[in-house]
């Protein structure tokens, strides 16, 4: 069985952070609406770039980094999953880099351990592969389903559980806990790229378009 060691604190933590308020930043989601997000300082972009426990699966001449906060039983991370493959497959000059952050459930923090598992046991490909295919089926994301997941793709069950309920594991979610409610991320999906957070999913071509400025003009909007 997955350990469940820090889930209050985690959760806790999490509910704790603040919303941003009015936009700062004029960027809109497919729909026209403008997303919350706000500026960060560069101590605190010096503190997500040092998270321990990401997976960057970027290409190897990326020019730009986008960080994706996110819970594997949030719907909205779900919708975001195809979205984000689509940015992996069409972009190689970006360096997309996961930071799990499960902050909904118990059932969220022990596929949060698993995830961070298969960091530890297989390449960032392989956690690619899991990230693709956890989400093939429908229902909530608990350690039993992402551990047959992680046994479909060819890992060691027993490995598997072992790395899970590891103390390093436990530490690296704490973290992200904790930064995240720093940064104000109360909700998930949220981005950090170029020194912004932004709350939520703006979606595929919103999110190619902040890309597309930050190559331009090294803004989220130009």
């Amino acid at each position: 069985m997955i350990a469940r060691i820090a889930l209050f604190l985690m959760l806790t933590v999490a509910a704790q952070a603040q919303q941003f308020g009015p936009a700062q930043f004029p960027i809109k989601d497919d729909d026209g609406d403008p997303m919350s997000n706000r500026g960060l300082a560069a101590e605190q972009m010096t503190q997500v770039g040092k998270l321990p426990g990401l997976v960057d699966v970027g290409g190897a001449k990326s020019n730009v980094t986008l960080y994706q906060f996110y819970d594997l039983n949030c719907p909205f991370c779900r919708e975001a999953a195809a979205d984000v493959d689509q940015l992996i497959r069409s972009d190689p000059a970006l360096r997309l880099v996961f930071v799990p952050y499960p902050v909904l459930s118990v059932q969220s923090v022990e596929g949060a351990r698993v995830e961070l598992a298969l960091r530890e046991l297989g390449t960032p490909q392989k956690f690619l592969e899991f990230h693709r295919k956890i989400y093939d089926g429908r229902g909530i994301i608990d350690g039993n389903r992402a551990l047959a997941v992680a046994q479909a793709l060819g890992f060691d069950r027993q490995k598997v559980i072992d790395a899970a309920n590891d103390k390093r594991v436990t530490e690296i979610m704490t973290v992200h806990a904790k930064l995240g409610t720093a940064l104000g991320l109360s909700a998930t999906p949220a981005y950090v790229i170029q020194g912004v957070a932004i709350l939520g999913h703006p979606g595929l071509e919103p999110l190619r378009k902040v890309i597309a400025s930050v190559r331009s003009c090294s803004k989220v909007v130009c």
